[in-house]
């Protein structure tokens, strides 16, 4: 048996008025559209893709524990990405142009260190001389840079550009 266009726009419109009637538009309904998901280091926690919303993203979550270890994995979710880097030093060597040694990044530059590990470490510049990242006392906060600034870490590298992180 086949239905008309007609016929089957009206099944599929009753189909989503039946869906409506037994789902009420109440806070439950936007409960259930709006959950999150079960761990903050999820594809859905991540950021919209400019260096405000990079810094927007890290000030949500200061406090949080998730990213412990995975700071290249923050950053890129803090732009709306993940995956593209595979470290902190990997980022570091292959994005450009690199101002070694520059403190003075603009808001939401990526800013790196070359610190005692084989990956390095990386964060997102607040634009005043201080920095968003993950491991700041054991879990993401902000260094201002009355608080030490890119000094807060050893062997501080420089910045690159706030950009949707590629290769």
């Amino acid at each position: 048996m086949s239905l008309s266009r007609t016929a089957k726009s009206a099944a599929v419109a009753a189909l989503a008025a039946t869906a409506l009637a037994l789902v009420p538009a109440t806070s439950q309904a936007a409960t259930l559209a709006t959950v999150a998901p079960s761990s903050d280091v999820s594809v859905l926690a991540a950021g919209d893709g400019t260096p405000a919303g990079a810094v927007a993203w890290f000030k949500a979550r200061i406090g949080s524990t998730a990213y412990q270890g995975y700071c290249e994995k923050a950053v890129e979710n803090a732009y709306g990405t993940t995956g593209v880097w595979a470290s902190a030093n990997a980022h570091w060597n292959g994005a450009s142009p690199k101002h070694a040694g520059d403190r003075n990044p603009p808001l939401g530059a990526f800013v790196y260190w070359n610190i005692s590990s084989p990956y390095g470490h990386v964060g997102i510049s607040d634009g005043a001389g201080g920095f968003y990242a993950t491991s700041v006392g054991g879990k993401i906060g902000h260094v201002t840079k009355a608080q030490g600034g890119y000094s807060y870490y050893s062997n501080y590298r420089g910045w690159t550009p706030a950009a949707v992180p590629h290769q």
